[in-house]
């Protein structure tokens, strides 16, 4: 499959994703051999509608994938106290295993005040400060989201990565910096050259113009244009904004014409991240009942 006008060749997530869910259902069928009904809670503050969408797309899928999905929506004007008491109820039932915090929320709340919280090991998302420490030094645990569908969306599509120099646009907890740490970990699907620029180093493009593997994940729309990527290279965008319900990537699509493979527009990091989200959500479940 290529992308219109240009030779480059389309990496979907979709495949990626179904490939993921897979093994993830027959994770969940053992379980309940066990008697064991995985369990995915959700916490939402407000009523923002982005947010209230995202929350039923993941229940959705719970149901499919056979998972309870309890959840809590607190109004907006909650206190600090309040969305803590319900982080701690979650922690403490031993039938629930993972716990997803909908972000954002609300500006008076302290999201990482929140987070530090919640059970790392409920913690499907991969972003308690443990579990960060738990992929800087190598330990197992669940791992962030969006991070792991990136490698996963490599490997499933052929993608060398071992070996090769990766430059990272973007230095965000959620993303760049974790996923600098997954790449260049030893592992067949990873063992890259990693590089981590940003918006301050002047000079980036010098860096993304050298990538044999370019990740966009700065969060600014149309920063990478076609003079910044080597010809051939493999683009990845996986930063994106939203201006209202229109999503703004990264990564333009007229980079298609330069690269040698890159992600759709819509549709390619996206699938990838809800599914590492449920693996993240079996493998809780599995530790809690070994």
């Amino acid at each position: 499959m290529t992308s219109e006008n240009s030779g480059a060749r389309l990496l979907p997530g979709a495949p990626v994703a179904e490939a993921v869910l897979a093994d993830v259902r027959e994770r969940v069928t053992a379980l309940k051999a066990r008697g064991i009904r995985p369990s995915l809670a959700t916490i939402l503050v407000g009523d923002d509608d982005a947010s209230a969408g995202y929350i039923r797309i993941k229940q959705k899928q719970a149901a499919e994938l056979g998972f309870e999905s309890p959840h809590e929506h607190l109004s907006g004007d909650v206190t600090q106290a309040d969305l803590l008491k319900v982080i701690a109820g979650f922690n403490d039932d031993k039938g629930v295993h993972g716990v997803l915090i909908q972000y954002p929320i609300p500006a008076h709340l302290d999201y990482d005040a929140a987070l530090m919280t919640l059970d790392p090991d409920k913690d499907v998302d991969g972003m308690h400060p443990l579990n960060m420490g738990r992929l800087a030094v190598g330990l197992p645990g669940p791992l962030p989201c969006t991070p792991a569908g990136i490698e996963a969306l490599l490997a499933h599509h052929g993608i060398e990565i071992s070996g090769r120099e990766v430059v990272i646009l973007g230095r965000g907890a959620t993303l760049g910096r974790p996923l600098a740490m997954l790449l260049a970990q030893k592992r067949p699907t990873a063992n890259a050259a990693v590089t981590v620029v940003h918006t301050g180093v002047k000079d980036w493009p010098r860096y993304t113009q050298r990538a044999e593997i370019l990740i966009a994940a700065a969060g600014v729309p149309g920063i990478i244009q076609p003079e910044h990527v080597k010809p051939g290279a493999t683009v990845i965008g996986a930063g994106v904004r939203y201006e209202g319900r229109r999503l703004l990537p990264d990564v333009d699509e007229s980079c298609a014409a330069v690269a040698g493979a890159i992600t759709p527009r819509v549709g390619g990091v996206g699938p990838t991240t809800v599914a590492m989200l449920f693996r993240n959500a079996v493998s809780a479940a599995e530790r809690a009942n070994p």
